[in-house]
């Protein structure tokens, strides 16, 4: 059987030229009719590619022509087919939000990364933050915070200072950014089931803006968001070279 192989890449040259070397050597199909889709780029553009594939069947492999690569393997134009018939396959789910602006409209969607909460003024932002219904944080003055998954908790989450967290470990990050009051509080770990609430207060004076993989919306009155288990995406990796191993291998460098 021969493997059906789409080759995707981002806007920059290298990432377009692999394309051209790859269709080249191996052929290209659409997407929909793809055994395998190869994304060229960086962490950015596997993340649009996982979002943009996430209802199609076929699992989505990722080579490093990009800046960023923690999602991606190494480029290489050899063996193509070998490396992704013995490839290791990962699954993750996104985050699912929902933000109200304060227009009153309501907004929907997927983060694989994290969800971020960010101050869009010159003043610290103040958020409630309820968990599963129950109130655990009346009032967090911050630059933002964060709700992480274990795929993305070395990105932004880690930069705040987050923890990283192992695939499969069935929790969430929750992530302060820059905190003032609770001056010392750093987060907290919930478990993937939790519904995270976050309420801004005095959004007029203390304006606060939502973003989720790169779609931002501006003035939000409240985010939810929750896991999202009916969402797979599936994900390949180089055998020794996972996400379990790249998080693990993260925390001693």
């Amino acid at each position: 059987m021969t493997l059906k192989i789409a080759f995707l890449a981002g806007r920059a040259p290298v990432a377009q030229t692999a394309r051209a070397d790859l269709i080249e050597m191996y052929g290209d199909v659409p997407p929909e009719a793809a055994d395998v889709i190869v994304a060229l780029g960086g962490d950015g553009f596997m993340l649009r590619t996982l979002h943009a594939t996430k209802n199609l069947p076929a699992p989505v492999y990722g080579m490093n022509r990009g800046t960023i690569g923690f999602l991606m393997n190494e480029y290489s134009d050899v063996d193509l087919k070998t490396r992704l018939s013995e490839a290791e396959e990962e699954v993750i789910n996104p985050l699912s939000m929902t933000a109200k602006d304060q227009s009153g409209q309501i907004h929907h969607a997927l983060a694989i990364n994290e969800v971020s909460l960010l101050r869009a003024g010159p003043q610290a932002a103040k958020l409630r933050i309820t968990v599963d219904g129950r109130l655990r944080l009346s009032e967090l003055v911050c630059d933002g915070a964060l709700l992480a998954t274990p795929a993305g908790s070395t990105a932004y989450n880690y930069s705040a200072h987050g923890p990283i967290l192992p695939i499969g470990s069935d929790v969430l990050a929750l992530t302060a950014i820059a905190a003032f009051r609770p001056r010392r509080w750093r987060g907290a770990l919930l478990p993937k089931t939790a519904q995270v609430r976050f309420d801004v207060l005095e959004p007029d004076k203390r304006p606060v803006m939502a973003d989720a993989d790169s779609i931002s919306i501006m003035d939000i009155d409240w985010v939810e968001i929750r896991s999202d288990s009916a969402i797979e995406h599936r994900i390949l990796f180089d055998p020794g070279h996972g996400l379990e191993e790249r998080l693990i291998s993260e925390q001693f460098t």
